[in-house]
């Protein structure tokens, strides 16, 4: 019999709350670096080859590239949120080729995708020794980062480096510029607050925030980030057997510090990605009322999240998606004829 949770964020073997052992990544990760602990231990003490992820882009620093990490030293560089497109599934090839299993992050659509493609690719399948995920609320287009930058008078000719949030909790939106000399930064809140007005249609429609066809998905506990001095807390949500005994080994080898927490845990941490998550049925009619084609999901009990809506919270949804289509005029059939 399927829970409330289950119908709100997906199946959860076990939730826990925690941070990494190791201060440094705990200071830099976005929350509790749970992620690159994980990942670490994988490394070292679950012979994978390495960890398949996204990092900064050096010669673009306003955007990402995909990268293989296999030693502290690179996962620690390469850790923290990236509010950029990013597309880590290009590299599933070096996995699949990988001698060894590797590890795997990416938003929960890239785990989806990675679960698809496993079940017709044999060697990959094996190879996926881990595959981990974040809560997401959507990415944010380049043209967002590059638009905070011109807001902070930075030319991107003259970016060295973008840094979203870390090194403390939640961190800062920073740029560095001017061959490392000079900086600017934002608030977490100021940043994102304008970035969310770069996510895409597609990532206003995903039901899937919370990472649910991932071994372990891992986000903010946003319930105890009142004190400012708190260097970061994730919540941990394990959703296969892989999950649980890999995050067990990490647990007894001292890669991170968890305390058991339950689904009011995350009801209580993530309820506005939650909330999100019911208005997903009325943008879908928004979007039929043009004959604009969209995706198809199952079982993520939509119908039931919207049911529980009060009407007026209904009426805005469907509103405002039509309110969004015309504005985007995405009610326009484009074309594309290949020569």
């Amino acid at each position: 019999m399927r829970t409330e949770a289950d119908h709100a964020f997906g199946p959860a073997m076990e939730i826990w709350e925690g941070h990494a052992s190791d201060s440094e990544i705990r200071y830099r990760a976005s929350s509790g670096g749970i992620l690159t602990a994980l990942a670490l231990y994988c490394l070292e003490h679950e012979n994978m080859n390495f960890v398949l992820h996204t990092g900064i882009n050096e010669d673009r620093p306003w955007e990402n590239k995909t990268v293989k990490s296999s030693t502290r030293d690179e996962l620690v560089a390469r850790t923290g949120s990236r509010y950029a497109p990013a597309s880590p599934c290009e590299g599933l090839a070096a996995i699949e080729e990988s001698d060894s299993p590797c590890v795997f992050i990416g938003k929960p659509c890239d785990a989806s995708a990675v679960s698809m493609l496993r079940r017709d690719r044999p060697k990959l399948d094996r190879n996926l020794g881990l595959v981990l995920t974040f809560f997401c609320a959507g990415t944010p287009s380049t043209q967002g980062t590059l638009d905070l930058a011109e807001s902070l008078k930075v030319n991107p000719k003259l970016i060295d480096s973008v840094r979203y949030r870390g090194e403390g909790w939640p961190g800062r939106f920073r740029i560095v510029y001017d061959d490392k000399k000079r900086e600017q930064s934002l608030s977490y809140s100021e940043s994102w607050g304008e970035l969310t007005h770069y996510r895409s249609l597609r990532c206003n429609l995903c039901p899937d925030g919370l990472g649910q066809l991932a071994d372990i998905s891992c986000g903010d506990a946003w319930e105890n980030s009142t004190d400012s001095e708190n260097p970061g807390l994730s919540l941990v949500v394990v959703r296969t057997e892989k999950g649980k005994r890999i995050l067990q080994g990490a647990i007894n080898a001292n890669y991170v510090q968890l305390q058991p927490a339950s689904a009011s845990s995350v009801f209580a941490a993530q309820g506005n990605l939650l909330r999100r998550r019911t208005e997903i049925f009325g943008r879908l009619l928004g979007l039929r009322l043009f004959a604009i084609p969209f995706p198809q999901f199952s079982g993520f009990s939509l119908i039931r999240g919207w049911l529980r809506l009060p009407m007026g919270r209904k009426t805005r949804t469907i509103l405002g998606t039509v309110k969004r289509v015309i504005v985007r005029r995405l009610y326009i059939r484009r074309f594309h004829v290949s020569r």
